[in-house]
C-alpha cells in the first residue's frame, strides 16, 4: 500500500520530508498515530506556571482555545478569574456556540489515563448496564454488557428495576425520585468495589441481586452479527455497534464477511446508543461496507480554522479483503446516535441508499483533538487532558453542518420508530427493528411511520482552501468516548 504525503509546516502531522512510503498498513498506521498526536501536543508558547492546580489548567485551555478551536473568533471575552475550575472556564469560554448545537459541552477536560482507557476498549469502572425510562416511567436496563457485573447476574435488556438499595434499605424507584436523589448517591461513586443491590422483575420473577462495581471492558457488538431470514429474499444481516472503539476493528470485519459469505445485500445496523469514539474506527467500517462499491472517491474530509488549514485532509474509499457490498442499510438511530456514527451514515449516503428509523441523530459534526499538558515542560508532571472541537466533518462531496441531527438539518427519510425496552436487541419484532425490517421489504416507510426530509440539502462547507492532494486511507482521531454518559453505570 502506498500512501504519498507532505510535509507540513510548525505543527506538523507528518515527519518533515516524509514523501512516499512503501509499507504494510498497520504500520503506516502506527506511525502517523504516533506523529500526528507528538506533534499536535506541542508547546504553542513557552509557558512559565508549573503548576498543575485549576489556575495552570485554566491557562492551558486559554492557550489551546486561542490557537486550535474551530471557531476561535467566537469564544466569549471572559476572565478565567470569575471561575473557580478550568471546566468552568472552558464551559464559558464556549458558551456563544452552544446554543446553535455547535458545541454544547463537546469540549471537555479528562485525565489521560482516563481518556487512553475509553478510546481504546471502552474500559470504565461500573455495574456494566445502561438504563432508560419507558413511556410508563418504568426503570428500565437498556443494554447489559457482557461479562460485566449486571451480565454475570443474568440481568437482560428489558429487566425493570424496582428498587435500589443504597445502603439504608431497598427504595423504590418512585421514593428515590420523590427525595430526588441524586445519581452518585443512587449508584455510587465510580470505584471499584461500591456495591448495591437492585430488585429487579425478569417477566413473572423478581430476583434481588447484589452488584459490585469493578473496571469493564466494552465488548465492541451489543450481539452477535445476526442473519435473519426473509421469504424469497437473501437474509437480512443485522449489527449493533456499541462505540467506535478500536477493538470494533475485528468485530467489524467478522461481520461483514459473514454477512458477505451469506449473500446479505439489505442490512440493519443498530446505532441506537453509539455516541461516536475513533474516526480511524469508522473509516474502517466505511470501507468495510463502501469500499468495494466506491473505491478511490472521497469519503470524509476533516477541516480545521484558518491557523491550521494546512491539517486538512480527506479519505478515500478502499476495498478490504472482508468487505461486503450491500445495496441497502437502514440505521436504527436515535438522540444519542452522533459523532463517527452520524459520519458514517453521512458518508455512505452519496453511495448506498440508506434511511434512518427511529430519531433524529444527534447532530455532532465536529470533532475533539486530544491536548496533554504535559507536553508542555513546565507542566510536564500534569495529567490533564483537553478534548477540544478543533475540526469540523463533511463527506465526499462537502455536506455535513448537521448541528440539529441529520433528518432535521436535511437530506434524510426518517422512520420514525419507537425504541422498544421490552425486547431484546435483534428481536424482530422489537419495533425499531421491525420498522426497519419493513423499510427493506417493501421499500418505503410503513403509513403511520413514514416522516421524510429530503430538501434542502446538508450544508456545504466551504472547501475553497481544502488541499485535494492531502488524502489519508488511515487516521487516528479519537472523538468522545463511551462510558461517561449519565446513563451508563
Amino acid at each position: 500500500m502506498k500512501i504519498t504525503v507532505r510535509a507540513l509546516g510548525f505543527i506538523t502531522i507528518f515527519c518533515s520530508g516524509l514523501q512516499s512510503v512503501q509499507a504494510a498498513p498497520s504500520d503506516i498506521f502506527n506511525s502517523l498515530v504516533e506523529q500526528t498526536e507528538s506533534s499536535r501536543r506541542a508547546p504553542v508558547v513557552d509557558v512559565v506556571d508549573p503548576a498543575c492546580g485549576e489556575e495552570g489548567k485554566k491557562e492551558f485551555v486559554s492557550l489551546v482555545a486561542q490557537s486550535w478551536y474551530l471557531w476561535y473568533e467566537e469564544l466569549a471575552p471572559v476572565s478565567p478569574d470569575d471561575y473557580p475550575t478550568a471546566q468552568a472556564y472552558l464551559n464559558a469560554l464556549t458558551a456563544p456556540l452552544a446554543p446553535d448545537g455547535r458545541d454544547p459541552g463537546f469540549s471537555y477536560l479528562t485525565t489521560q489515563a482516563a481518556d487512553n482507557a475509553q478510546g481504546s476498549t471502552g474500559a470504565y469502572v461500573g455495574y456494566g448496564f445502561s438504563y432508560a425510562f419507558d413511556a410508563q416511567n418504568r426503570f428500565m436496563f437498556s443494554d447489559v454488557l457482557q461479562g460485566g457485573p449486571a451480565g454475570d447476574a443474568d440481568f437482560r435488556r428489558g429487566d425493570e428495576v424496582l428498587a435500589i438499595d443504597v445502603g439504608n434499605g431497598f427504595e423504590t424507584i418512585a421514593q428515590l425520585s420523590q427525595r430526588q436523589a441524586t445519581s452518585a448517591e443512587v449508584f455510587g461513586a465510580s470505584e471499584a468495589g461500591i456495591e448495591r443491590s437492585f430488585r429487579v422483575r425478569q417477566g413473572q420473577t423478581v430476583v434481588e441481586v447484589t452488584l459490585i462495581k469493578r473496571e469493564l471492558v466494552t465488548p465492541p457488538l451489543a450481539t452477535e452479527p445476526l442473519l435473519i431470514a426473509r421469504s424469497g429474499n437473501s437474509p437480512v444481516g443485522y449489527l449493533n455497534l456499541r462505540s467506535f472503539i478500536s477493538t470494533a476493528n475485528t468485530a467489524l470485519a467478522d461481520a461483514t464477511r459473514t454477512f458477505r459469505e451469506a449473500g446479505v445485500t439489505d442490512l440493519v445496523i443498530d446505532l441506537r446508543y453509539n455516541g461516536g469514539g475513533l474516526v480511524s474506527v469508522a473509516d474502517t467500517m466505511l470501507d468495510l461496507l463502501g469500499g468495494l462499491t466506491a473505491a478511490g472517491q472521497d469519503s470524509w474530509q476533516i477541516t480545521h480554522n484558518d491557523k491550521h488549514s494546512d491539517e486538512n485532509f480527506g479519505a478515500v474509499f478502499a476495498a478490504l479483503p472482508d468487505s461486503m457490498q450491500p445495496m441497502r442499510i437502514a440505521f436504527i438511530t436515535t438522540g444519542g446516535t452522533a459523532s463517527a456514527s452520524e459520519l458514517v451514515i453521512n458518508s455512505l449516503a452519496p453511495h448506498i441508499e440508506v434511511v434512518l428509523i427511529g430519531k433524529d441523530t444527534l447532530g455532532k459534526a465536529v470533532g475533539q483533538y486530544a491536548f496533554d499538558q504535559s507536553q508542555v515542560s513546565q507542566w510536564a508532571s500534569c495529567d490533564t487532558r483537553l478534548r477540544l472541537i478543533a475540526f469540523q466533518i463533511v463527506n465526499g462531496e462537502g455536506n455535513g453542518g448537521y448541528y440539529n441531527g441529520l433528518v432535521s438539518s436535511g437530506g434524510f427519510t426518517l422512520c420514525p420508530a419507537v425504541d422498544d425496552l421490552t425486547r431484546n436487541f435483534g428481536d424482530p419484532e422489537e419495533s425499531s427493528l421491525n420498522a426497519a425490517l419493513g423499510w427493506l421489504n417493501n421499500g418505503f416507510c410503513s403509513a403511520n411511520t413514514a416522516s421524510a426530509n429530503r430538501a434542502p440539502r446538508l450544508r456545504r462547507i466551504d472547501d475553497s482552501q481544502f488541499d485535494k492532494t492531502a488524502r489519508w486511507h488511515l487516521a487516528d482521531l479519537p472523538d468522545a468516548p463511551f462510558g461517561l454518559s449519565p446513563w451508563v453505570q
